[in-house]
């Protein structure tokens, strides 16, 4: 058996981004962790601390320089492509939520053969989705039931 308990987000700024994720998005801290060469700043969603997300700078150990410039360009631009699936089982109330908290949305939530979906940044330009699938809060979308709806 594997898992996925690991992804990471290019951040700007790692105290900003716990600012963000923590408190507009209600994330909780899970580790946060001087290495020496790297701060090890970790969140996860509430009561999940077995898949958390990295808010890595770019920059070493990863990164030289020059490629560490080119990726905060690129971020900067939202060209980094999709970062982030958020879920939840009422997208209208986070929605709203959010909202209220400052989070800026790049569109509004919107029906889907999937669910009901919205876009959002985070302040570095990462593209994050958060969705209510369809079935509700357990269950992600059954690709062959969709496939079957939409015959």
């Amino acid at each position: 058996m594997i898992k996925i308990t690991h992804s990471a987000v290019f951040v700007l700024d790692q105290d900003q981004a716990l600012d963000f994720y923590v408190n507009k998005l209600g994330f909780e801290v899970n580790t946060d962790v001087d290495l020496g060469f790297m701060r090890w700043l970790t969140v996860n969603a509430p009561g999940q601390p077995d898949r958390q997300v990295l808010l890595e700078l770019p920059g070493p150990p990863a990164h030289d320089p020059a490629t560490a410039e080119q990726v905060r360009e690129l971020l900067t631009k939202g060209a980094t492509g999709f970062a982030l699936g958020i879920q939840t089982d009422d997208v209208h109330k986070t929605y709203e939520e959010w909202k209220a908290r400052g989070v800026e949305f790049v569109d509004q939530p919107t029906e889907r053969d999937y669910g009901i979906d919205c876009g959002l940044r985070d302040p570095f330009g990462n593209n994050l989705r958060l969705v209510q699938p369809v079935g509700g809060p357990s269950s992600a979308a059954d690709p062959s039931e969709l496939a079957r709806q939409n015959g």
